[in-house]
């Protein structure tokens, strides 16, 4: 199959290019700098500077693009970059899709669990509830109302709400990995908000899965099946590097780095990956101790 990705330059996006050329796929990134892109991607990927350089013999739209979410406070021009980051591609796509005599059979559109807003209580969330308002929710829910226009061209659409995706040399375990490894790591906030977690591998599964199962559309959980407390999470961590625990992160500090952003850490949310369970999808790390097990230890 002939794909087309964007976001192909991110660490998920580096890993899901691999992948997909390790098992015959040919495929397209749309990367806006492409020096850092030949360094990033294998010489058998075909590089465009523009969406609408895609041609016509796409099958499988894979949208990746997006500022990340939580790495700076969340001031008015922060919020518009991590808005236009994201529905400006969209969009681009859904138009690119619409100008093409020859649709792609399948649009797997990035989403988050910021989607469902903040929810403390121990809740399961699965892709049926209703979101809360906040910033996250508000943008996740442009966000994916972008990527459904494409069901209007006959386009099958999955969008993504993944969750906090783990991988030692990215993202948040990337940030707590000195901390931690040096024995000043500790509980996050209160200690008992949730965590709903995936390994990067069983991500890169789930797009493939999504793409191959065409009986799945709609929003995906793109989350382990056993989400945990930051409790939980941080003594797993400090176990897996043999390390102690006892230095807290507490909550004025979260605020104090990163402002309204901070609450998605502080409040959290517990989600579940129903359909993607309900439809045959195999976790290889289905607990938080066999993900920052095999982390640690490749």
């Amino acid at each position: 199959m002939h794909f087309f990705i964007t976001g192909g330059t991110g660490f998920l996006g580096r890993h899901l290019v691999a992948e997909l050329l390790a098992r015959g796929d040919q495929v397209t990134v749309f990367a806006r700098d492409f020096e850092t892109a030949k360094k990033a991607l294998s010489d058998h990927v075909n590089l465009i500077a523009d969406v609408s350089q895609a041609g016509d013999d796409i099958d499988v739209v894979i949208n990746l693009a997006g500022e990340p979410i939580i790495d700076k406070r969340w001031s008015k021009k922060r919020k518009q970059v991590l808005i236009d980051s994201r529905i400006e591609t969209t969009k681009a796509i859904v138009e690119w899709m619409a100008g093409v005599e020859k649709k792609p059979k399948a649009f797997i559109s990035g989403s988050a669990i910021g989607y469902y807003g903040n929810y403390p209580e121990n809740i399961y969330l699965t892709e049926a509830d209703r979101p809360r308002y906040c910033f996250a929710s508000e943008l996740c829910k442009q966000w994916e109302a972008e990527a459904l226009k494409a069901e209007a061209l006959g386009v099958r659409v999955c969008v993504v709400r993944t969750g906090v995706v783990l991988d030692k040399n990215a993202g948040a375990l990337q940030r707590m990995w000195l901390p931690f490894s040096m024995g000043l790591g500790g509980r996050v906030a209160s200690g008992y908000q949730w965590l709903s977690w995936i390994h990067r591998q069983d991500m890169i599964n789930a797009l493939i899965f999504m793409v191959d199962n065409t009986t799945i559309s709609g929003a995906v959980n793109a989350t382990a099946p056993e989400p945990v407390n930051y409790n939980v999470f941080t003594k797993a961590f400090a176990r897996a590097l043999k390390r102690p625990a006892f230095f807290p992160m507490p909550a004025f500090v979260l605020r104090l780095m990163l402002g309204e952003a901070a609450q998605l850490l502080i409040d959290g949310q517990r989600v579940v990956p129903k359909k993607l369970l309900d439809s045959g999808f195999e976790f290889t790390f289905k607990t938080i101790d066999q993900a920052l097990g095999a982390i640690v230890n490749e």
